[in-house]
């Protein structure tokens, strides 16, 4: 295989904008007519030319050659016709010559030919013309001119002495250059015009300046920077560029190349050597080297240079982080991702399929909610939002949360949950009580609602959360009678009032019947009754219409909720009447017409919803304006806002 590169920068036709009319048009010409030869590489088109590195068989080069040279937009418009590596490679090596991460690879896999904006992206205000860019100095003169300039060394003053200017980026500088070269030390080509501009402003606009790049094609457009722009009249650049140089020194010349050391190639091969001189410093133990690569760490894949020594010792990589990076990728556990044939009518069916399945226990509170109080199964938090609760508990500061509105006990045990998790990650002893530690606070009127959370706490306490307490919790549907079940476990009671559990030997939990849940929170934060030390978070799931009252409780006193502590109130989007709330106004009359379609009992729950969508925008609105607090409504099932005690 041979390796080479090429450019063309077509002149437009007479009233055209651009030489390439139709890059993509032309993208697909350049397909069919290279196909038969089979080629590798990287091609670039854009309106103003084309950028090619290439590996072509050897046994094909001249017709392959002879190819371009027949296509318009190519043949006489490559400059310096095309660049062809001194030295061919045979399939071994060439299959050696590149390398992937650790891995050797060839240079070029496929043919890839893409369509951009610009053949080398270079930032400029406004196009400049290619064609007047400097004088195109043959390989052979410009060694001359670099041998003179070597030897003139010691007299850096002379004005007729040449500015000769390494017009690449910094990590191709680093590992090789031309004697007596400046590097314009950029990271990006498109930062050499300010570069330039700096290193010039005081040279004289008729200073002989000369320029280089890889192939060539930098140099076009630093010539005609140079020249258009900033008004220097004696430039030149090295025609064909370094890989053109690099040829004609080896077919023509016996003496050293004054190229120093390795000339950094875009290809799989990263670069080719031209001397044994080694002007590259490692970039882990700076001694002087050649080797250049990329961080063999895929997110990083800087490139570097760095020693022989070096590289195995630190896998290829760059640092110790990305060496670390490594080794953890190989140690991972390979993930089997496969294509699932579950399909999703909404986002909300999609997050739940994507989240992690609730132990089995909870599922079975659904059911039994379902079962015993059917009008209100809709209430129950479900696996998603209840996912939330238990790890936005496990992640307070003391595990403590008060619940105010426990229903069934589904958000009750999840809050319980969390709270034991808390108290694990912070190696608590004990069992939290209403004085200290994770402990869970769970206020309800409804004695129905009470009796089956009761026996949802109990399960939990005794069984856990999983298959076996599952088990525990279906039986209420199948073996006993619900009447009979919640008569046993009172009877183990003192009294229906108050429950108390602890899960997991750390999270207390206590269930308390009221008659008014707010009249109880705000004798809490007023610090009356008996001693309850602050909780860390406060869910509210109770009556709407006090639902300011709630928080306010909350934010009046410290004894109630910490500093910094979090308030959950649920049902915030009030399936989505909120909106129209806010679009339509606080009208809570339903339209004459829309009457006619519902039944008496449709238009008395179209009424009340409308009502209670009214006390949720109310709410939403004064929150979020209370400067107390920071607001993050989430579109969780029903809506869900988390609001930061400040």
């Amino acid at each position: 295989m041979t390796m080479l590169s090429f450019y063309a920068f077509p002149p437009p036709a007479e009233g055209a904008g651009n030489g390439i009319e139709d890059p993509e048009e032309f993208a697909i010409l350049l397909k069919k007519f290279w196909k038969p030869f089979s080629v590798l590489g990287r091609v670039y088109i854009a309106g103003e030319g084309v950028n090619a590195q290439m590996a072509v068989p050897t046994n094909v080069l001249p017709n392959f050659m002879e190819c371009c040279n027949s296509i318009p937009q190519l043949g006489v418009h490559m400059e310096n016709g095309v660049n062809i590596d001194p030295i061919a490679l045979t399939m071994e090596e060439f299959n050696k010559a590149g390398s992937e991460g650790d891995k050797v690879s060839p240079p070029f896999k496929n043919l890839h030919i893409r369509v951009r904006n610009q053949v080398v992206a270079d930032g400029l205000d406004k196009p400049l013309d290619w064609q007047k860019a400097g004088y195109d100095m043959p390989p052979l003169e410009w060694h001359e001119k670099v041998k003179g300039l070597a030897e003139s060394a010691d007299s850096p003053d002379d004005p007729s002495r040449p500015i000769l200017l390494d017009c690449r980026n910094t990590y191709e500088t680093e590992v090789g250059r031309f004697v007596e070269a400046e590097p314009l030390n950029t990271e990006n080509f498109r930062d050499s015009w300010d570069v330039l501009k700096d290193r010039l402003q005081d040279t004289p606009k008729d200073a002989p300046i000369m320029t280089y790049c890889t192939g060539g094609i930098r140099c076009v457009k630093v010539g005609a920077y140079l020249t258009q722009e900033l008004g220097f009249t004696n430039v030149s650049r090295l025609a064909g560029g370094i890989i053109s140089y690099d040829r004609t020194v080896n077919e023509k010349l016996s003496e050293k190349p004054l190229f120093e050391g390795v000339n950094y190639v875009f290809d799989g091969r990263v670069g080719r050597k031209i001397t044994d001189d080694k002007i590259g410093t490692c970039i882990t133990c700076g001694a002087k080297t050649n080797n250049l690569s990329n961080c063999r760490n895929s997110a990083c894949h800087k490139r570097m240079v760095q020693c022989e020594k070096c590289s195995p010792l630190y896998l290829g990589t760059c640092s110790e982080a990305c060496k670390q990076r490594v080794i953890n990728s190989s140690m991972a556990p390979q993930r089997k991702i496969s294509s699932s044939s579950e399909t999703y009518d909404n986002v909300d069916d999609y997050s739940v399929g994507h989240s992690s399945t609730p132990p089995a226990f909870y599922e079975q509170i659904e059911l039994n909610t379902k079962e015993f109080i059917s009008s209100g199964s809709h209430m129950v938090s479900g696996p998603a939002q209840g996912r939330l609760l238990t790890s936005i508990a496990s992640m307070t500061r003391n595990g403590r949360i008060l619940e105010i509105g426990t229903f069934t006990g589904y958000a009750t045990c999840c809050f319980l949950e969390g709270a034991a998790y808390a108290a694990e990650a912070m190696e608590f002893e004990g069992m939290g009580n209403r004085e200290c530690g994770p402990f869970v606070m769970t206020l309800e009127r409804d004695q129905r609602a009470i009796d089956l959370a009761a026996i949802h706490l109990n399960v939990m306490a005794t069984k856990g959360i999983g298959e076996e307490a599952a088990v525990e919790a279906e039986m209420l549907r199948t073996a006993k009678t619900f009447e009979e079940e919640i008569n046993l476990l009172w009877a183990e009671h003192s009294y229906k009032d108050e429950f108390n559990v602890t899960y997991n030997q750390k999270a207390g939990c206590e269930l308390l019947k009221v008659d008014d849940a707010l009249a109880t929170v705000e004798l809490i934060a007023a610090g009356k009754g008996q001693e309850i030390a602050p909780f860390d978070l406060v869910f509210i799931d109770a009556d709407k219409t006090r639902l300011l009252d709630y928080v306010e409780a909350c934010l009046s006193s410290d004894k109630l909720l910490k500093k910094g502590g979090l308030i959950l109130v649920d049902n915030v989007l009030w399936k989505g009447g909120v909106v129209d709330i806010a679009n339509d106004g606080k009208d809570e009359d339903i339209d004459i017409e829309q009457q006619l379609e519902l039944s008496d009992a449709e238009v008395k729950r179209s009424r009340r919803a409308r009502k209670l969508a009214v006390v949720m925008h109310s709410f939403n609105e004064a929150i979020v304006k209370d400067e107390r607090v920071e607001v993050v409504m989430l579109p969780l099932r029903d809506g869900l806002s988390v609001i930061r005690k400040r």
